[in-house]
């Protein structure tokens, strides 16, 4: 069926919002979502998103699929990096979060040298906390990657992660605060590359100025979500990364133990089934180029996809 909403329904969640408008709020994480979090139920799936727009978008379609099929569901939306919002899973402030397989894996397992995405997603098995449970993979990814200008990569001969070394012995890459702490962040690059490199932290989850500083020549290279409209809009070359450094980054949906009974996860793989990595690419340019918000791409997808 085509994803409507009833004036009823609509209705109702008006009154009920404004019946709940005068009550306090510990939430922590509240933000552009405090009332809807507010107002749920204790049966209800709090479905929560990382700080960047396409985690936002996914678990927005999340949580729509799951109301579209009468399963209560809210959204507790830009929770923060990893470290927050799988905190945030075991405390039970949320019950489920769309994650990437090879990021996942090697944030609990850093010495796993799965590289293929099958290798990689059944990996999660033995890595994940046992309290976690991940559903279907999707055939969507999203990587990880390393960029620098074309008229760079031109002059220079670059095209592998270790050509870097053509630049000089000291490099700098604009990426996010967390890039620190990441298996292919500042040590990876050392240890897999023979890189120096120092971190120059943007903190837009690869976004606009994380672009500008790679244009401005601040930096040297930059950290981007392979997905992004920006890689395109300004002719940015990735860089092969050789050594397999960074591991497959398939969507994949991570979630409490026991919070999603048989139906909710057969609407969760459904979705997951569905979704393709030019998905990803059409949603963010939906996002950046267009200005749309990540509820409206989350409904449009459901729409043109026509699962339930």
């Amino acid at each position: 069926m085509k994803h409507t909403r009833s004036l009823a329904v609509v209705s109702a969640a008006v009154a009920a919002m404004l019946a709940l408008a005068g009550c306090g709020s510990t939430d922590p994480f509240a933000g552009s979502d405090a009332k809807e979090n507010t107002a749920k139920g204790t049966d209800t799936i709090v479905v929560g998103s990382a700080n960047f727009s396409e985690s936002e978008i996914i678990a927005r379609i999340y949580t729509e699929a799951l109301k579209d099929n009468g399963i209560d569901a809210s959204v507790k939306a830009n929770i923060g990096s990893r470290e927050v919002y799988l905190d945030a899973l075991e405390d039970g402030s949320i019950d489920m979060i769309p994650e990437y397989t090879g990021n996942l894996l090697q944030f609990y397992d850093e010495s796993n040298t799965a590289s293929a995405a099958e290798d990689v997603y059944a990996g999660l098995a033995d890595a994940l906390p046992k309290d976690f449970e991940v559903l279907d993979m999707a055939d969507a990814q999203d990587a990880d990657a390393f960029y620098i200008q074309r008229s760079v990569a031109d002059a220079q001969g670059i095209t592998t992660i270790g050509d870097l070394k053509k630049l000089g012995d000291d490099l700098k890459v604009a990426a996010p605060p967390e890039f620190s702490k990441r298996v292919y962040g500042i040590e990876g690059l050392r240890s897999k590359y023979g890189l120096t490199v120092s971190l120059v932290p943007v903190n837009d989850g690869g976004g606009q100025s994380t672009v500008q500083a790679l244009l401005d020549g601040q930096v040297d290279f930059a950290r981007l979500d392979s997905t992004s409209p920006l890689i395109a809009a300004n002719d940015l070359v990735r860089l092969e990364d050789d050594q397999q450094m960074i591991l497959a980054q398939n969507v994949v949906p991570v979630a409490k133990a026991g919070k999603l009974d048989d139906k909710a996860k057969a609407v969760i793989d459904k979705v997951q089934a569905k979704l393709t990595t030019e998905d990803l690419m059409s949603m963010n340019a939906q996002s950046v180029n267009d200005k749309k918000s990540a509820q409206d791409i989350a409904e449009g997808w459901l729409d043109e996809a026509d699962l339930f």
